[in-house]
């Protein structure tokens, strides 16, 4: 409070401080410095009113800030005969609590229809550890096709990672030896797997 206005309480006769329902009036027609105080006066009740639907500080004071724009906004369309100011202030702040719960609860109703219409097939482990047995149940079979240089190249060079130098060393044959194998190799397992160009 500033010392003009405790000045002003102390002494006999003194202006005491305006109600609400005149900052109002005044913020109406622009008035910031009432409109501030008239913020300072609803604030804590309205922010109290909008605590107890939310039950969450941070929804609260966003929409407690949403509320008193609300009032600056509307203030001329106030109606002093139909109530207190502050009454008209915390049945907003009620009503914006409640549209706010009212949103929330309607998007989790939709994330929950989006998930309940969701045609995607869940993954299925045994289907998968299924399908990936017989996949190297196959892959076993089609190597047994290849002769056992093919399949000695082929397996050095697939599943170990070595290079065609690395493979031709290990192996003692030539480069052009080692890819030879490894081309007709190649060829072979693709026909044993049904895989076609």
């Amino acid at each position: 409070m500033t010392a003009r206005a405790v000045a002003l309480r102390t002494v006999p006769g003194a202006e005491s401080e305006p109600e609400p329902e005149q900052l109002l009036a005044r913020a109406a027609l622009g008035d910031e410095q009432a409109f501030a105080a008239l913020y300072d006066r609803l604030a804590a009740p309205i922010f109290g009113t909008v605590l107890q639907v939310l039950r969450s500080r941070p929804h609260a004071e966003e929409v407690t800030q949403e509320v008193l724009l609300e009032i600056w906004r509307k203030a001329a369309t106030f109606d002093a005969g139909r109530g207190r100011v502050q009454t008209w202030a915390l049945t907003i702040a009620h009503r914006r609590a409640i549209d706010r719960v009212r949103s929330e609860q309607a998007g989790v109703n939709r994330e929950e229809r989006a998930e309940r219409l969701d045609l995607r097939r869940p993954y299925d482990d045994v289907t998968e550890t299924t399908l990936d047995r017989f996949d190297r149940a196959q892959v076993r079979a089609a190597l047994a096709v290849l002769t056992d240089l093919q399949r000695e190249s082929i397996l050095l060079a697939y599943f170990q990672g070595y290079t065609c130098r690395e493979v031709s060393e290990k192996l003692g044959v030539a480069v052009g030896t080692v890819k030879t194998r490894m081309r007709d190799g190649l060829v072979r397992l693709r026909d044993a797997l049904g895989v076609h160009r």
